[in-house]
């Protein structure tokens, strides 16, 4: 089977990322797979070849109307770049402004059309024209595979079909990513964190939405001396939350997006916890936590809703209350065998829902002629 995949935007995150590893994962098993996106370094350390296709940004609130008076020659030049693909079996597309272009497409080259949803529906696409022009094309669309039961019931809300919508969780390599007891003294050590702390984590992207400064005001208001504050990620918001963890003074640590090391720097966490955006997919900071076997915690039931059970971690049920969250970790402070058993438990449930030779399955069935 030929799977060409359409992803263009100009800033890559956690969507992309699951994106080319899902392809990759069907690459392994003997399928071909080729991404269509303006950044050529999206396929790094991947089977999956890019092929340049450069067709504008993300849609967005105040790019309607440059859409609607451009969308002839993107058609044109996407028609173009998915003819020198023939012949291909299914067409993968994955943003909003190539599902409403595809729909302009003549059939050869929409054999098998399937949407990718990461993420619940924008708002601003939950109403009025955009929800109309979101709905006609998604009549043209066989099949759509929402990462998450929460983004599921987004798409269905806005009128599409249920049965169209099926949930496949993200393919992740679970092998890669695993508690490493060198890796967490390493990076403790790099760091200057004594072996003995409590180190409350967070792997993020660092942006208005992702509220990461309530993890930043639990920690303050634990006034614990043993609890050190262990940020990951990189973005807009990093200075204001470095300015906010002043108080922490030394136990206050900010890191890179770690790449090659990301299994080490989780390894370091004691807990990792997610901040969710408003409109959260299915978050992969919290499964890479699950794989390095720690209790996962989030601020918000966006995006989580259906990853994060009791036996392994828990959901705020007062969104983005920092009081609340620091009266949860005072739980794993006062009884140290609850993480490293709700850890273990996480690892467990995470190699049964997200393994690609699962997941892959999944979509080969999905995917049959």
């Amino acid at each position: 089977m030929k799977i060409v995949s359409v992803m263009t935007t100009h800033s890559a995150g956690g969507a992309e990322f699951a994106a080319i590893e899902m392809l990759d994962a069907l690459a392994e098993r003997g399928h071909q797979t080729v991404m269509l996106s303006d950044m050529p370094g999206i396929g790094r350390d991947s089977r999956v070849p890019v092929i340049p296709l450069e067709i504008g940004p993300k849609l967005a609130a105040d790019t309607w109307g440059r859409l609607l008076v451009t969308s002839p020659a993107l058609i044109a030049r996407l028609w173009r770049a998915l003819a020198a693909q023939l012949p291909f079996d299914v067409l993968l597309v994955h943003y909003k402004k190539e599902q409403l272009l595809t729909a302009w497409l003549p059939a050869r080259l929409r054999r098998k059309l399937v949407w990718a949803e990461w993420g619940p529906i924008p708002f601003q696409l939950r109403r009025g024209f955009p929800r109309r022009a979101y709905l006609a094309a998604s009549r043209r669309a066989e099949l759509v595979m929402a990462v998450s039961a929460g983004t599921k019931r987004s798409v269905e809300a806005v009128g599409v079909r249920a049965d169209h919508v099926v949930v496949v969780p993200n393919v992740v390599d679970v092998e890669g990513i695993r508690f490493s007891p060198g890796g967490r003294i390493a990076v403790r050590e790099r760091l200057g964190i004594p072996p003995e702390a409590f180190v409350v984590g967070c792997l993020s992207r660092f942006h208005p939405k992702k509220r990461n400064d309530v993890v930043v005001d639990a920690v303050l208001a634990l006034r614990d001396p043993r609890t050190h504050l262990l940020l990951a990620g990189s973005g807009e918001t990093e200075q204001q939350l470095r300015a906010q963890a002043s108080p922490l003074a030394d136990r206050a640590h900010f890191v890179p997006t770690p790449t090659g090391d990301v299994a080490d720097v989780l390894s370091a966490f004691d807990v990792s916890v997610f901040c969710p955006s408003p409109t959260e997919g299915a978050p992969r900071a919290t499964i890479l936590g699950m794989l390095a076997s720690r209790p996962c915690l989030s601020t918000g039931a966006e995006g989580v809703a259906d990853m994060i059970s009791p036996e392994f971690g828990a959901i705020l049920e007062s969104e983005n209350d920092p009081g609340a969250l620091a009266d949860l970790l005072r739980r794993y402070l006062d009884d140290p065998e609850l993480g490293p058993r709700q850890g273990a438990a996480a690892r467990a449930w995470a190699e049964q829902r997200y393994a690609r030779p699962v997941v892959c399955g999944q979509i080969e069935r999905l995917l049959a002629p």
